[in-house]
């Protein structure tokens, strides 16, 4: 371990010596102090959160990223090509301390960054919470500066169902090629999905949310409902009224409420406590009054908000999460540097960087199953050879960008959402021991056989 932290202050020097962190220190002061100034926000709490959440740690991930790839490329691969790693790879140290000194010191660098950064965000976000109106106070405490986890209603299997609209609809599956029966598959899909989700004029459905494990935690607390609905007609003017009858079933602890919400965004109301029955069952019957159909999508169209933790330590998870994908980026960074040079390592470095902002692309294409687009002409879309090939590798690569972006810890913080400890674990698994384990072995493997003495002479 010795021989791993002199590596570790190896890279703080070398930090320092390229004057990176005091420049980054600088960027990030501006981002957390000066970007809020300069954006105003409207004066609501929601508004004051989105500016200083969304945009400053939103910023601060960005800089530290960009700088990770940087200096992870530059502390390697410089040292290579100045002939600086031969000194140290003459001494009693093994090649795979002196990789992995590099990483933890880059580890340890983002760490205290990040720490001062938080820091700093956090007490802006106290001070600037005491300018709020008292209502906008009580927002902020009750919907924000909170850490609600959510339950939902258990999602149903639609296989049987889907299965037997195939075999009704499609007589002959050999006759059509496999992307056209996955299409055809997706849109029966869709359809089912549609029929589950729409609640008719003048209708009513009953669903229920098993909380029986958190009976006792959330005895005498509040409640909240998330919900979201679709109508036919777009009109963003437009108000709909949901008439809501939740608690136990022919009970005269059944509480009735009346909403009035527009279509096509997030919605929250609050449910009085302890409306469990007896099976730890929170039964909601809800009923569309409108002249129009509503549409509840499937997964977020409606959920149950309920306190988790404290704002406090929700937003160190969501800093972890940071960290982790920081430590990400310094293992491909290393990795690329291994046995390129620094203005190569720091291109393919950020190619795969971009490839993985690049997610809305990657699922088009598997979706569609095609990079070719729709062909109007054939009704559907069109197929080429090059499908064959490209579409299992966007397929693979978006399994692989997954395992990074199926956490976001700015939006979890900036809406109260909870960053549950499993999530984080989960986040750690994947991002760091997953990805990062995979780029780390590399690296190493790679550094390891590297010929250290003809690296002046390549360069």
């Amino acid at each position: 371990m010795n021989k791993i932290a002199a590596i570790v202050g190896l890279t703080w020097k070398a930090a320092f010596r390229y004057r990176l962190f005091w420049i980054l220190c600088a960027l990030l002061a501006g981002a957390v102090v000066g970007l809020p100034l300069l954006i105003k926000d409207d004066g609501t709490a929601q508004g004051m959160v989105q500016i200083l959440l969304t945009y400053t740690l939103g910023a601060v991930a960005t800089l530290l990223g960009f700088a990770t790839l940087w200096l992870s490329c530059g502390t390697l691969a410089r040292d290579v090509e100045e002939c600086q790693i031969q000194m140290v790879a003459v001494k009693p140290i093994a090649r795979w301390q002196i990789w992995l000194g590099k990483w933890l010191g880059l580890l340890s660098l983002n760490a205290v960054l990040l720490a001062l950064a938080g820091a700093a965000i956090f007490g802006l976000l106290q001070w600037r919470a005491e300018r709020l109106t008292p209502n906008q106070k009580l927002f902020l405490q009750r919907d924000i500066f909170v850490s609600r986890a959510s339950a939902r209603e258990r999602a149903p299997d639609l296989t049987p169902e889907v299965d037997w609209y195939m075999k009704r609809e499609v007589k002959d599956p050999s006759a059509m090629i496999g992307s056209d029966l996955a299409e055809k598959r997706r849109q029966i899909t869709e359809r089912v999905i549609a029929e589950r989700t729409v609640l008719p004029s003048g209708l009513a459905k009953l669903i229920g949310i098993d909380l029986s494990t958190l009976q006792d935690r959330l005895r005498d607390k509040p409640l909240q409902m998330r919900i979201k609905f679709h109508v036919a007609s777009a009109n963003p003017e437009a108000l709909y009224t949901t008439l809501w009858r939740i608690g136990p079933t022919n009970s005269t602890r059944q509480v009735e409420l009346t909403e009035t919400f527009p279509a096509d965004s997030f919605q929250e109301f609050s449910v009085p406590p302890n409306l469990l029955d007896d099976k730890g069952r929170l039964m909601i019957e809800y009923a569309n009054p409108n002249a129009e159909d509503l549409t509840f999508p499937m997964g977020d169209g409606m959920e149950l908000l309920y306190p988790e933790s404290t704002f406090a330590i929700n937003f160190m998870r969501g800093l972890a999460i940071i960290f982790f994908w920081l430590a990400l980026l310094a293992s491909i960074g290393l990795a690329a540097a291994s046995f390129l040079s620094f203005p190569v390592a720091a291109f393919v470095s950020l190619a795969v960087l971009f490839i993985g902002l690049s997610s809305g692309t990657v699922s088009t294409v598997v979706e569609q199953g095609t990079i070719t687009g729709y062909d109007a002409s054939k009704g559907g879309y069109g197929h080429t050879v090059i499908d064959f090939v490209v579409v299992p590798i966007f397929q693979g690569a978006l399994k692989i960008i997954n395992l990074v972006q199926d956490f976001s810890p700015i939006d979890s913080l900036s809406t109260g959402r909870s960053i549950r400890w499993s999530q984080l674990g989960m986040a750690a698994l994947q991002i760091v021991v997953v990805l990062g384990g995979f780029f780390c072995v590399v690296g190493i493997i790679l550094f390891s056989r590297r010929e250290l003495a003809t690296a002046q002479g390549n360069a």
